[in-house]
This record gives structure tokens, C-alpha cells and sequence, in this order.
């Protein structure tokens, strides 16, 4: 699904965290437990926010084709049901439940019957 360059940055970041939680540590000896859960719960929360968005971005709704081999994994118009067309790619930015913002690009779509335009369902 994904490369060993998405596996090697999650590593990364991981590796970072437990560094960076461990110099936190030794700078704050007398930390309570609720102190050190805020700091870790905002430090994987990168780790976290980019996870998300890499397998976000290697799921098969991040393109829409005019042509698919299997007309069901075309995405619809959650109104009418009808077929999206692509209308190139966009970007868009959401914000994860421990407020990271991550960027996702891909295709967007427009339902010609009741013309709006849509990224695919996330």
C-alpha cells in the first residue's frame, strides 16, 4: 500500500518523540502523571496527524477517474447518488482531534445533476 519511505518517516517521528519525551523527562523530574499525559498526548500527536494523512492519501477515493474498471469504487454524490466527474486536483486542510492541521491533496469532484463540487468522501 504504502513505500518504506512513508514506514521510515513514521519511524522517524516516532524515534524524535521518545527522544524528545526523554529530555523532557530529565528536565522535569517532578512532573505529575497528568503533566507528562499533556506532553505525550501533544508530542504523538504529530506522529498521530501524519499516519493520518499518509494513509488518507493512499486510499483509493484520493482519485477520481473518468473511467474506472469497477464502476462501484467510483465516488457519488452523497445528495443524489449520481457519478462524480473530477474536476483536478485540490487542496484541503483539516484539523485532527488533537489540533493538527494536515494538508491533503486530490482529486475533487462535481455532480453535473446537482452541481456542487466536492472533495470524496474522507
Amino acid at each position: 500500500m504504502w513505500g518504506t519511505d512513508i514506514e521510515g518517516e513514521w519511524q522517524r517521528l516516532a524515534v524524535e518523540v521518545m527522544a524528545g519525551m526523554k529530555a523532557w523527562r530529565f528536565q522535569h523530574p517532578k512532573a505529575t502523571f497528568n503533566e507528562i499525559e499533556t506532553v505525550l498526548d501533544g508530542e504523538l500527536a504529530r506522529v498521530r496527524a501524519r499516519m493520518l494523512q499518509d494513509i488518507a492519501l493512499s486510499s483509493k477515493a484520493v482519485e477520481i477517474r473518468e473511467k474506472s474498471s469497477e464502476e462501484s469504487e467510483r465516488p457519488k454524490c452523497p445528495k443524489c447518488g449520481g457519478e462524480l466527474k473530477a474536476r483536478g486536483q485540490h487542496s484541503r486542510s483539516l484539523v485532527t482531534k488533537h489540533d493538527q492541521v494536515i494538508e491533503l491533496t486530490r482529486s475533487y469532484g462535481y455532480c453535473p445533476a446537482c452541481e456542487v463540487g466536492l472533495f470524496p468522501p474522507r
